[in-house]
């Protein structure tokens, strides 16, 4: 018989076809084959798209379910700057998805999961939005920044602006009793 605790520890096992290779520590949650035929197969680490690297959860920016289209925009780092990273959208990737299964609800899950702060701010010139995400296997939180299109991002005036509300921000988040 089959208790209620083997149905949170079951183990998702992909098709023997899929030819999806993972970390060895890496446990599948979800997935599906695509229209094209490749398989989209979400983990605990991050979701893999046909022909792309593993995209780590706290680096996709935004996914769109239609219903039948998966599509995820991921963020690439444009800056290193102390204590945080400016992100700007990379090329959005878009996949039909034959029989969805789990997959546009655990992406959605994981995705709005690893977000634990965000805040939009105007800056000269335009906007910025602060960011930090929970980051598998590491301690603390990753902290990003977006800029709004059209924000001239590094003037002296906008990068002083940008560290001082990170600063605020990972102030504002830090436990009391630390």
């Amino acid at each position: 018989m089959t208790s209620l605790w083997d149905l949170f520890r079951r183990k998702v096992k992909l098709p023997a076809d899929a030819g999806v290779a993972l970390d060895p520590d890496e446990r599948v949650i979800a997935w599906s084959r695509t229209q094209a035929g490749p398989y989209v197969v979400a983990t605990d680490r991050g979701l893999r798209l046909p022909h792309h690297d593993r995209l780590d959860w706290h680096r996709i920016h935004k996914a769109v379910w239609s219903g039948r289209e998966l599509t995820v925009t991921p963020a690439e780092v444009v800056e290193e700057r102390e204590g945080y990273e400016v992100l700007a959208d990379a090329p959005s990737v878009g996949v039909l998805l034959v029989d969805p299964r789990e997959v546009p609800q655990q992406v959605r899950a994981r995705v709005t999961g690893s977000v634990s702060y965000t805040s939009h701010h105007p800056v000269d010139g335009g906007g910025v939005r602060v960011v930090a995400r929970k980051v598998r296997g590491r301690d603390g939180l990753a902290w990003s920044v977006r800029y709004d299109p059209g924000t001239e991002t590094s003037t002296p005036d906008v990068v002083e602006a940008t560290s001082e509300l990170v600063a605020d921000a990972r102030l504002a988040t830090t436990p009391k009793d630390l």
